[in-house]
């Protein structure tokens, strides 16, 4: 494979070889580094290897290089099938010493962008990756920030970073920003079939950038400015941050009028044009819907704009899983005449979407601290989650691991009776029908049961 050529020292006013780089990403020769090797930068690791780049993924975490260097996967949709070919081929590899970035023609990162406590942008992450990076740069290379982020980050942030050491943004190094469309669990796209947003600090980035996607992906799709491209990807989340609101207020309003929405949203969606079905639930999760809109709700604050419909779908939203439990706590009362104070309640599924292991923001953990809060005991089930791994929101929960498929043993006079289960994550190989069979009431918050043709008087919509 073709090497770089020599590096020309720092301060030169003669801008690196843009076309010969676009070639050498042109046909997959070049080196990639991948930072932050989580749901979003593993499966695009691995789909840049599949196209002959040698990639590099670099990682704190050493529990991750590990299982990588073992040929396996830590993401249950990530198979870990291909690694090994691709290790043995020398197309992947993985590495916590960071000091490798030099060797890189190209550095993707892709570490979270979460908020604080004050529902801020946490770019320390980012700032931290940029820090590493900034330490090792040399010219020649393209940086891409792909970890979602409010529009300004890569020019206001990254490239002082980066150009602390005297290079300089598109002369020297070039910046751009694509911004991650990973869909955790839908097996009608991946990586490498979901086009991609280019945005670049000059045109040179621009080339580049889409000279690398295009090797990679089914479509680049460039934009003018680093700062359209930012806003693209809110733009995305936002989108359906608001419309999830829309049908979950909708769901309170017909839910007084006893009309059942989901019934509704099926049948509005035989319209051919003009609709576009969206569906409630028990609360967002994932790191895109909770939490991006509230990246540009803080940076329009600089501009002395008020973000008020972002902000009222965020109000709605966040209020779900206290209707989810009203709902419970009413069957509860009406049907068995007890409280929340003492009921055993199972929480069906803990990943925030079905047939994945990702638990980001699941609703079901905040779920699982308001009704322990009201005295009932709690426990879960979900066939990708066997433990409930450290995270930021809710680290009391570390350790608490899913029971086992047992329905028998849940019914009233059990050993392990149940008073309720709530679905919250519809997972499409549970025996949702034993469920319903053995307890005495299931707050059904996905409309699965219905789906999937079972009625039965115990089922509560919520």
């Amino acid at each position: 494979m073709a090497s770089p050529p020599p590096p020309v020292p720092a301060g030169s006013e003669t801008r690196w070889d843009v076309d010969g780089l676009a070639q050498r990403f042109h046909r997959g020769e070049a080196a990639i580094g991948v930072i932050g090797l989580g749901y979003v930068g593993l499966p695009l690791a691995h789909a840049i290897a599949n196209k002959g780049f040698r990639v590099t993924g670099f990682d704190i975490d050493p529990a991750k290089i590990e299982i990588l260097d073992a040929g396996e996967s830590y993401i249950r949709h990530v198979p870990a099938a291909g690694f090994a070919a691709l290790r043995q081929k020398g197309l992947l590899s993985a590495t916590a010493d960071f000091s490798r970035l030099g060797e890189m023609d190209a550095i993707l990162i892709c570490v979270p962008t979460p908020l604080n406590r004050y529902r801020e942008p946490d770019l320390s992450f980012v700032e931290a990756t940029t820090a590493a990076i900034a330490r090792h740069l040399r010219r020649g290379q393209l940086v891409v920030l792909e970890s979602t982020t409010y529009p300004g980050t890569c020019r206001e942030v990254l490239k002082p970073l980066l150009e602390a050491g005297g290079l300089i943004s598109g002369r020297d190094f070039f910046l751009a920003y694509s911004p991650e469309r990973e869909d955790p669990g839908n097996a009608d796209f991946d990586t490498g079939s979901i086009p991609k947003v280019v945005g670049g600090d000059g045109d040179a980035a621009l080339k580049l950038a889409t000279a690398l996607y295009g090797r990679i992906v089914v479509k680049v799709v460039p934009v003018s400015s680093v700062e359209v491209a930012e806003a693209v990807k809110l733009s995305e989340n936002i989108f359906r941050a608001v419309n999830i609101a829309l049908v979950n207020e909708l769901k309170l309003v017909y839910g007084a009028m006893g009309i059942d929405v989901w019934e509704v949203i099926e049948a509005a969606k035989s319209k051919p044009f003009g609709f576009m079905p969206f569906y409630p639930g028990p609360g967002l999760g994932g790191h895109c819907i909770p939490i991006d809109p509230f990246y540009l709700t803080w940076k329009a604050r600089e501009y002395g704009i008020a973000t008020r419909f972002i902000e009222l779908a965020g109000e709605i939203n966040t209020n779900m899983p206290r209707y989810v439990i009203d709902r419970l706590a009413e069957a509860l009362d009406q049907r068995q005449q007890r409280g929340l104070n003492g009921s055993r309640i199972l929480i069906m599924g803990l990943a925030y979407k079905k047939n994945v292991d990702d638990i980001r923001e699941s609703p079901s953990l905040r779920l699982i601290e308001m009704l322990e809060a009201r005295g009932a005991r709690t426990d879960y089930y979900d066939p990708y989650v066997a433990e409930i791994p450290t995270t930021r929101e809710h680290p009391e929960l570390r350790g608490r691991r899913s029971i086992a498929w047992r329905p028998t043993d849940w019914r009233p006079g059990a050993l392990g009776a149940y008073h309720a289960a709530v679905i919250v994550t519809d997972h499409d190989d549970v025996d949702y029908e034993s469920l319903v069979t053995a307890l005495p009431l299931v707050v059904d918050s996905r409309n699965v049961c219905e789906r999937k043709g079972i009625k039965d008087a115990k089922i509560v919509k919520a």
